[in-house]
């Protein structure tokens, strides 16, 4: 077999029926549509649509709360962070923010920052973070391996 000699095997590529072409044809006159109404329309598309029957997707109990004022954050575990630095991701002598997360993989998302949590061991001494919120447990965590946590300051309160 040479190069010039490959093709496509026999039924491989099948050619478009040409609809509305006349009644000898099979596609002619409602060119395959059925008869009349909004689908025997071109451009007609009406997902969720039950006619006129209420959509299974407004019958069914809505669950749950969407707070329009939630924050989101990236979780990021004291335990990642150590598995970053071992691996050599993350450099422990440098500000540990937002960005450098990100660029290590493990900070996805998170339009309002990072929140650090505490779950797994620190052993690397002296690192000095810079995220959105960090639990309790996180902070004496980090200051108890020597380093330090920078939060951004809380707004006050205003008087109203």
């Amino acid at each position: 077999m040479k190069l010039n000699e490959l093709r496509d095997n026999d039924g491989a590529r099948k050619g478009r029926m040409r609809v509305g072409r006349g009644i000898g044809s099979g596609k002619g006159k409602t060119a395959g549509r059925g008869q009349k109404g909004a689908k025997a329309r071109s451009g007609v598309a009406i997902n969720g649509f039950e006619g006129g029957q209420m959509p299974l997707h407004m019958r069914i109990p809505k669950r749950g709360f969407n707070n329009i004022f939630g924050k989101d954050y990236a979780i990021v575990n004291l335990g990642m962070v150590q598995k970053l630095i071992d691996a050599g991701k993350l450099d422990a002598k440098a500000v540990i923010d937002h960005a450098a997360l990100k660029a290590a993989g493990v900070a996805r998302g998170g339009k309002d920052g990072v929140r650090l949590l505490g779950k797994g061991e620190l052993t690397t001494k002296k690192l000095n973070f810079k995220v959105a919120g960090a639990s309790a447990g996180a902070v004496t965590a980090v200051e108890a391996a020597g380093g330090s946590v920078e939060l951004p300051a809380a707004a006050p309160a205003s008087e109203g």
